[in-house]
């Protein structure tokens, strides 16, 4: 199956969030905002509530889908688990890095199977998580030095792009260039709550400092009116860009 992959404007650069409830919820945002929004971006909880057919029902829209599941096992059991979504139209597939480098390079194995491979995204660390409260998760050092470890592992096992947070990428693009494809969530507007996202950024600082990607979620979706919301996204962009 054919899957158009996002390209270089600000439309396709935007990714958004799915983050609602049902399929019904989803797809009335979707419609909503479809002509703003190069990807959209479908997680966890909607997979898991609604199953592959919140896929095809997302993608018949035509924007390319973004499966955000942070696949985190061992290698046999991420491999498998890839193999079981080659029937869905996925131009971005998510792992975690912290699986380590065999588990990463069987991610890259299984999706190299597809007819249509989706881009494979290594998560670094959660944009919930900062410098204070990353020591009761076991991380040592700061959280830029473990993601520029992790980033490592991503390159070594041949893994398309990262996900990570917007201050990181900046040093990420000087160590790694643009051999990587660098996505990154937590965007939001200087006014805008930062709820349970702590390392975040603006639209614009995370273009400057070279994403390829923004993932943007609740300021849209939670706005009164959300196709407005990714308009008003859309064109701080393509400002930035410009």
């Amino acid at each position: 199956m054919l899957v158009n992959k996002p390209g270089s404007n600000g439309r396709e650069k935007f990714i958004l969030a799915l983050d609602v409830s049902d399929t019904a919820s989803a797809v009335q945002l979707a419609n909503m905002t479809k002509d703003y929004v190069g990807v959209f971006k479908i997680g966890l909880q909607l997979f898991l509530k609604e199953g592959k057919q919140i896929v095809r029902e997302v993608a018949a829209f035509g924007n390319p889908i973004f499966l955000d599941l942070k696949l985190h096992d061992i290698p046999a059991t991420v491999h498998n688990a890839i193999l079981s979504l080659q029937d869905l139209p996925l131009a971005f597939l998510t792992v975690h890095t912290a699986g380590g480098k065999e588990m990463l390079t069987a991610a890259r194995k299984a999706a190299e199977q597809f007819e249509n491979p989706p881009v494979l995204l290594g998560v670094t660390v959660m944009t919930s998580i900062d410098d204070k409260n990353a020591v009761g998760t076991g991380l040592q050092g700061k959280i830029s030095e473990v993601v520029m470890k992790r980033v490592k592992l991503i390159e070594e096992a041949g893994i398309e792009g990262v996900v990570t947070s917007g201050l990181e990428v900046k040093e990420l693009r000087r160590k790694f260039g643009s051999k990587l494809k660098y996505v990154i969530p937590g965007i939001r507007h200087f006014d805008d709550k930062q709820l349970d996202q702590k390392r975040t950024v603006t639209p614009a600082l995370a273009l400057q400092n070279g994403a390829d990607y923004l993932v943007v979620g609740r300021p849209v979706s939670l706005a009164e009116a959300p196709g407005a919301a990714a308009r008003k996204l859309l064109e701080e962009i393509n400002y930035a860009l410009n």
